[in-house]
């Protein structure tokens, strides 16, 4: 195999097609000892121990990533974007897709011993909708308020019912955020998921949690009783995978070039080019909303639309993600990544970096005079604003945020940006004092905007407030059609391109380097390791 390959994975079925070509180039036969190996995953992990340890409460990616080791779900989707059997066989949906009735398997049990059921399915479900359970993005994929009862029809089929049709479901029950824990921890331990460990985080996945040393490590041994994994997937074919948690990227390089660890994930593009011989580096962009920019309309000079699309086209942000990113994330244009359905390619240049564009709309703004910074001025105010960022950033968003602020300095646009830890963050993101903030949001069904740009979100960090919007996102939810729910989608990213609510910048990859004695790995439809058919060489 060729030294340090790289790939740009884009379609959903292309990333299967080329994890194929790859495991049949390298694999080699496991040996006896392979079954009793131990995996090393290095990954950035830097807030798990934040209360993040429960993807049914957690907003953060890792937190799924990590705890699918732990939790299935009741189906799997494929890389083509279709569903196939897991915990559940077979499955029903009604024509105005308010009821999904679930067969399930009769032969699974979680690491605790107690069975899974539809008894099961249904505490799990009814805790994530709890308002005493605090959970947002899980409760939201559960249908929130449109989520109307999980039914016990018997032991091993359940209904789960909406109060209005709801399409995006069967994606949302295919991810860890509605996986589920054993109905034992639920009862006695559910105050205790958010900060997890062994005996507390029990699902019936492939591994159980062993051991958990906050910021340190987390250590999952076999479950050698698995034997319902997506494709009939039996118990992993080695006995330990161990997670190391190194914030750092370089730590995470060092040690899989070094061979201490076995994969990294989240490697930035700048240290991904130089891992050297015997280390396979894997790119899959993400579907969903690209990491971006929020402008909070509801708080300072943001209100004025023409300040908002001044501030968009006062950024060049395809030579800054270009020159950070050393052209292995594309830079982006819409509220969907490019890879995400129902993305629309004709906004693509429809906004772009023009300086003297920004400099008459923030002229017919009022923003005429400057001060002695050069900074634009209007009755007495600078025109400046606060962006509130959650640590850890890495290296490569110091970057590109300085960019940003050295090319809004340009138009005589201040940007002050602030560096908070979590609590201090949402101090300030909970009553919204803030003027920008930033993240990207992976999701394969475009319903995840509903979070992002309905009046009700929770995570309108632009605190969006449009009754036409709203109406938008709520036909889109409920509708069973395919083309009207793309037609309904490309109005918003429409919308969004002239409003400004949102700047996306660039869409990531999930990037992992993978050493030389790792056969059989693959990857879910956002890029994060699978291990259902791992062997350490």
């Amino acid at each position: 195999m060729p030294a340090n390959p790289v790939r740009r994975l884009l379609p959903f079925a292309a990333l299967a097609a080329a994890t194929a070509l790859v495991l049949s180039a390298c694999a080699a036969p496991a040996s006896e000892d392979e079954s009793d190996g131990e995996l090393v995953w290095s990954i950035e992990g830097a807030n798990l121990s934040a209360g993040h340890m429960d993807p049914q409460i957690s907003q953060l990616d890792v937190s799924g990533m990590v705890q699918r080791a732990v939790l299935d779900s009741l189906v799997f989707q494929e890389t083509d974007g279709t569903f196939t059997p897991w915990l559940a066989t077979e499955w029903e949906v009604s024509p105005d897709s308010t009821e999904y009735t679930f067969t399930l398997r009769d032969d699974v049990t979680f690491t605790d011993g107690e069975p899974f059921d539809a008894a099961a399915v249904k505490a799990n479900f009814d805790r994530i909708v709890d308002p005493a359970t605090a959970s947002a993005q899980a409760a939201s994929m559960l249908g929130a308020a449109f989520y109307e009862g999980t039914e016990v029809i018997d032991d091993h089929t359940v209904k789960v019912s909406f109060t209005q049709p709801y399409a995006p479901f069967l994606q949302a029950a295919s991810t860890p955020q509605l996986g589920f824990y054993s109905p034992a921890v639920l009862e006695e331990s559910a105050d205790k998921l958010k900060a997890g460990g062994p005996g507390i985080t029990v699902g019936t996945g492939p591994f159980e949690l062993a051991e958990y040393t906050p910021d340190q490590e987390l250590v999952y041994t076999r479950n050698d009783d698995y034997a319902w994994g997506p494709h009939d997937t039996k118990a992993p074919k080695f006995e330990t995978l161990r997670v190391e948690i190194q914030p750092e990227a370089s730590v995470r390089t060092g040690v899989v070039t070094s061979g201490e660890a076995d994969l990294a994930s989240n490697i930035p593009p700048n240290l991904a080019k130089d891992l050297g011989d015997g280390v396979t580096v894997e790119s899959v962009e993400y579907p969903g909303l690209p990491y971006s920019l929020y402008l909070n309309e509801k708080y300072g000079v943001f209100a004025d639309e023409k300040v908002r699309q001044a501030f968009a086209r006062g950024i060049d942000i395809d030579a800054a993600v270009e020159e950070i990113y050393f052209g292995q994330f594309p830079r982006a244009w819409s509220v969907l990544g490019s890879t995400t359905p129902g993305y629309d390619a004709s906004i693509e240049g429809t906004w772009p970096f023009d300086q003297d564009a920004a400099n008459t709309l923030l002229d017919e703004a009022g923003w005429t005079e400057r001060d002695t910074d050069g900074i634009r001025m209007k009755d007495g105010e600078r025109l400046s604003v606060r962006w509130i960022a959650w640590t850890p950033v890495p290296d490569d968003r110091a970057a590109l945020a300085n960019a940003i602020q050295s090319d809004l300095k340009g138009i005589g646009f201040e940007v002050k940006r602030e560096v908070l830890e979590p609590g201090a963050y949402n101090e300030q993101y909970e009553p919204k004092t803030f003027d920008v903030t930033d993240w990207g949001f992976s999701g394969v069904d475009a319903d995840y905007l509903r979070n992002h740009l309905h009046t009700e979100g929770f995570q309108n960090a632009s605190q969006v407030s449009d009754p036409e919007v709203d109406a938008l996102l709520e036909r889109a939810v409920s509708s069973s059609d395919p083309a009207e729910r793309t037609e309904l989608y490309t109005q918003l990213q429409q919308w969004n391109a002239e409003y400004t609510a949102i700047v996306p910048l660039y869409s990531p990859s999930a990037i992992t380097a993978v050493g030389e004695h790792i056969e059989g790995l693959q990857y879910d439809l956002y890029g994060r390791p699978l291990f259902y058919d791992v062997t350490v060489g």
